[in-house]
């Protein structure tokens, strides 16, 4: 098992190896749309992932990710070479692409809180005029007249009921 600081050294070093391959000397047209998102190495080193995303060509397009994914595995052999001429290892890795699938879920969830954020503003709107149900301060009482003692002296007065209770108790 590899030090885990020598196989992201590595990781980080094969990325920049396949995206500057990628970038300027393969020449396939799907490619050309290819980014190189994230690679992880395994512990042992022998074998990398390479994440990647694809664009379109125009931004009203939609990605065409057959196109690249095949692309990538004609280049696959190229690529390793590559990476091994470029790291030096004793064992180059083998690589494996796989479509990074964050940008995706990352527009998907800033549509999600963008609707969110409509249906906020909609409540907000309802909101705006409305009234609470009931009255302002439900625990007003009518009729009563305030004699201006507080609520503690007002409970402190002695009305003598627990007098006749006491007596009976003391005999």
């Amino acid at each position: 098992m590899a030090d885990p600081a020598r196989a992201r050294r590595l990781a980080k070093r094969i990325g920049t190896v396949v995206a500057s391959a990628i970038e300027f000397e393969i020449k396939d047209p799907p490619l050309a749309f290819v980014t190189v998102t994230d690679t992880k190495v395994t512990g042992d080193l022998h074998d990398a992932t390479v994440f990647y995303t694809v664009r379109g060509d125009t931004l009203d397009d939609e990605p065409d990710y057959a196109a690249a994914a095949a692309a990538l595995e004609r280049a696959k052999g190229t690529l390793r070479s590559k990476v091994g001429a470029a790291t030096g290892v004793r064992f180059t890795p083998t690589l494996s692409f796989v479509l990074d699938k964050v940008p995706d879920t990352a527009a998907h969830m800033e549509e999600l809180l963008a609707r969110a954020r409509a249906a906020d503003e909609d409540l907000a709107r309802v909101r705006q005029g409305a009234k609470h149900a009931g009255d302002a301060d439900p625990y007003r009482v009518t009729g009563v007249e305030d004699d201006g003692r507080g609520p503690d002296e007002a409970d402190a007065e002695d009305t003598g009921d627990f007098d006749t209770l006491d007596d009976r108790y003391d005999d």
